[in-house]
């Protein structure tokens, strides 16, 4: 767990890559869109970003150094749009369901129209993969830990039972991580308003022990 905390720490302090390297990356993500990452010359990001070609491999040492800080600001971006939803949520004194609902709309809706990860699937499928399914391993633990961060902070504001976070938020990130690869589901992932239902209706039970959930039920029915 410590290696994926280390990457969780740097993606959300920038990890120094950002500093002075905006327009590298904003010309990376452009030419990337355009053409795919297999056809973008470390010339043509370059020139985009307003840089000489030797200046720009002594800042990232090859092409491979630019995908992955282009890939690690598009996931702080994402990761920062969840944190600032969750905080004004605690801020509000949210409920876990609300709180739950609002973090799966978020990364649901912001994965499935991003439009680089649209781009690099449709065109660049057999070289983004691997990342993604059998070397993925860093994706899980990043989302995990982040789960697992989310439910601690709840559980620590008791608005969650005592559990170990871990399984439950691995659980859900590859679920997430299916979802982002495997675009065509019944799921309503593409509509707000539905995928807030759904998520209140089948995603945020799931952050409950069966037996809390069983409790809750009866209680329920007991008033009813």
């Amino acid at each position: 767990m410590a290696e994926s905390t280390r990457l969780l720490a740097r993606i959300r302090g920038h990890g120094g890559v950002e500093r002075g390297n905006a327009e590298v990356l904003e010309g990376a993500l452009a030419a990337f869109l355009d053409f795919g990452i297999k056809r973008t010359s470390m010339g043509e990001v370059a020139r985009r970003g307003g840089l000489s070609l030797a200046s720009l491999y002594r800042r990232f040492g090859g092409k491979p150094e630019v995908v992955q800080a282009v890939g690690l600001w598009q996931v702080r971006d994402l990761l920062e749009q969840a944190d600032a939803s969750m905080r004004q949520l605690a801020e509000a004194d949210a409920g876990a369901e609300d709180q739950i609902v609002e973090l799966f709309v978020t990364f649901a809706v912001g994965l499935r129209q991003n439009p680089l990860l649209d781009r690099l699937l449709a065109t660049d499928a057999a070289t983004v993969l691997p990342y993604l399914t059998t070397d993925g391993a860093p994706v899980i633990e990043l989302g995990r830990d982040f789960l697992a961060e989310f439910i601690t902070r709840l559980q620590q504001a008791g608005k969650l039972p005592a559990y170990d976070p871990l399984p439950v938020a691995e659980m859900v990130a590859r679920t997430a991580l299916s979802l982002v690869l495997t675009r065509p589901t019944v799921i309503p992932l593409d509509d707000e308003a539905a995928a807030r239902r759904f998520a209140r209706d089948h995603i945020a039970p799931g952050f409950r022990p069966l037996t809390d959930r069983i409790g809750a039920d009866r209680e329920h029915r007991s008033r009813a």
